[in-house]
């Protein structure tokens, strides 16, 4: 799988070329500069497109940016995963959608997530989390699953993945995080 996949990201051009870093044979110093910056397998040269081969699923492909520019985010990794499908096509089912290793992860794939401050309406975690949950949100800290929130800064995405295409799901994303913030603003 590592070979087809390092086959077929480099071919990738533009904002989506990068450097290959296989996990075994890279030096400490390169390892720990990777965690550092919240990266590992795959980085490119605006450290906006990253490919992880072998982590949760065969396949985790990135796009990311600060700001609040999703449809840039979004449209560069449509253009990403298109690259990527003419040399490694991907195991989709009409029922199901894309088949992963992990089974949360079926249908689109897609996890859209932003980091965000919400400390207002975080103090209370019950209350904030049926408030994700009624927007279809999942809420954790920025430092992956079950962590813990720093500063009030969470990482927040769309929970659904089945039953939905990927505009939709980021869509999802995108108005719950707006009502989220609207709910902030009001608890000033």
């Amino acid at each position: 799988m590592e070979k087809k996949v390092q086959q077929a990201l480099s071919g990738l051009t533009g904002e989506h070329a990068g450097k290959y870093y296989p996990l075994k044979g890279m030096t400490k110093d390169v390892q720990n500069q990777l965690i550092e910056d919240h990266f590992l397998f795959k980085e490119g040269d605006s450290k906006t497109f990253m490919v992880w081969i072998n982590e949760e699923d065969h396949l985790r492909i990135i796009s990311m940016q600060k700001g609040g520019d999703l449809l840039t985010v979004y449209k560069r990794l449509i253009t990403g995963v298109q690259q990527m499908e003419k040399k490694l096509p991907f195991s989709h089912d009409d029922r199901l959608g894309y088949l992963t290793f992990c089974p949360t992860n079926l249908g689109t794939t897609i996890r859209a997530s932003v980091h965000i401050k919400l400390p207002k309406i975080s103090k209370n975690i019950e209350e904030f989390n049926k408030i994700a949950a009624k927007y279809n949100l999942q809420v954790r800290g920025t430092a992956g699953e079950h962590s813990d929130s720093v500063g009030g800064i969470y990482d927040v995405s769309n929970k659904r993945r089945m039953g939905l295409t990927e505009f939709q799901a980021v869509k999802e994303m995108y108005d719950g995080v707006v009502e989220l913030i609207k709910l902030e603003k009001k608890s000033q």
